[in-house]
């Protein structure tokens, strides 16, 4: 009787301790699956700010501190943005000097936590750019999703996809380039967002069904004038751009592709956002079975069963090596595939969805080459 009920508390404490895992593997997997739109992702550092003073900010010396570009910055309830490094400022030791070209909202003060981010507007395209828009509604497989349409002369349409961590504010960062060249662009909410319906199980799949929602914004394009489409998306939204290019029953009207920090394959992003929680090796592995199982997403990195026969539009890819979020490999392999469709602009020295902030004028000059033969 002693020996049976040891095995049986052998057998109890395997079996807790492999609940307890597999839990821990449920809650890992929410740091991808349960992203919030508007927040920064985990693999930015808290940073602290020292000091302000006339255009300029203080801020803890780390390597995200000292990148190139003008990026936003973040705290709570404070937005502002910062452009380069000022090397001939003084500073303290533990610290860098960054230009502030603005304070958008809130105050900044000394000690305040703050983190950069890609995006550097807040509001929408009239009280962020002075540009004219309509908020319109675009009828989604889930419900109605906002978004608004910045319109123009072309009938080329731009549609600009936000990622992960992000809301439509982080395509106000292309929108005033775009609008310069007169391509109209529409931007979209999709499920998730706020003023969007949620997923069914509330949950972020990644690109693989809220491509869906793209879809819905090309057949509303077309509706409304489109003759072509380009799609330009983020991170998860360039996922949903190439997926829709290629899957969309109007998959022929979409005229070119610009993906940027393109999540290419989704078991390496998750493992990335996961561990930058902080989450052990042992359990990498068990939050990739458990975001398997709770949204069925394939294995297969996106880009290998989608790109090499399906992708019949040109592409331009920005992407670059210091994307600790969707590794670059996959962007290289797709543009190895297809020399023939993807043009690779590498960027450095650049964090996830952020290729256009580490030098904004590249980046608005290779967009203006790529799209003027599309329009």
């Amino acid at each position: 009787m002693r020996g049976v009920r040891a095995a049986a508390s052998v057998l109890g404490v395997a079996f807790a301790a492999g609940a307890a895992s597999v839990a821990a593997g449920r809650l890992a997997s929410d740091v991808a699956l349960k992203a919030p739109p508007g927040e920064p992702l985990p693999t930015e550092p808290r940073l602290t700010v020292h000091s302000t003073a006339a255009g300029r900010i203080a801020l803890t010396r780390a390597f995200a501190s000292q990148r190139p570009g003008t990026y936003g910055l973040t705290g709570n309830g404070s937005h502002a943005v910062v452009g380069d490094v000022l090397s001939g400022a003084p500073h303290a030791p533990d610290a860098v000097v960054r230009r502030l070209e603005r304070v958008s909202r809130g105050t900044l003060e000394p000690g305040d936590k703050v983190r950069l981010t890609p995006g550097l507007h807040v509001g929408d395209p009239r009280t962020a750019l002075g540009l004219d828009h309509d908020d319109v509604e675009i009828p989604g497989e889930l419900g109605t999703l906002p978004a608004w349409f910045v319109p123009a002369a072309r009938d080329t349409w731009v549609i600009a996809v936000h990622g992960l961590g992000a809301t439509r504010e982080h395509t106000l960062n292309v929108i005033e380039c775009l609008h310069r060249q007169h391509f109209p662009v529409l931007a979209p909410a999709y499920r998730g967002d706020p003023g969007a319906p949620r997923s069914p199980d509330g949950l972020n799949h990644l690109g693989e069904t809220e491509w869906r929602d793209v879809d819905a914004a090309l057949r509303y394009a077309v509706r409304y004038g489109a003759e072509r489409v380009v799609l330009h998306g983020w991170s998860t939204g360039a996922t949903m751009a190439l997926r829709a290019a290629t899957h969309s029953a109007l998959r022929g009207r979409v005229s070119g592709l610009v993906l940027d920090s393109p999540v290419l394959d989704w078991t390496a992003t998750l493992r990335a956002l996961a561990t930058a929680r902080r989450t052990p090796g042992a359990l990498l592995p068990l939050a990739v079975r458990a975001a398997q199982g709770r949204t069925g997403l394939r294995a297969a990195p996106a880009g290998d069963d989608l790109a090499p026969s399906g992708l019949r539009v040109p592409a331009l890819l920005f992407h670059g090596p210091d994307d600790t979020v969707a590794p670059w490999e996959p962007s290289r392999r797709l543009a190895a595939l297809r020399p023939d469709r993807v043009t690779l602009r590498t960027v450095r020295h650049a964090p996830h969805g952020a290729m256009w902030n580490a030098d904004p004028r590249a980046y608005e000059e290779s967009l203006r080459r790529f799209l003027t033969p599309l329009g």
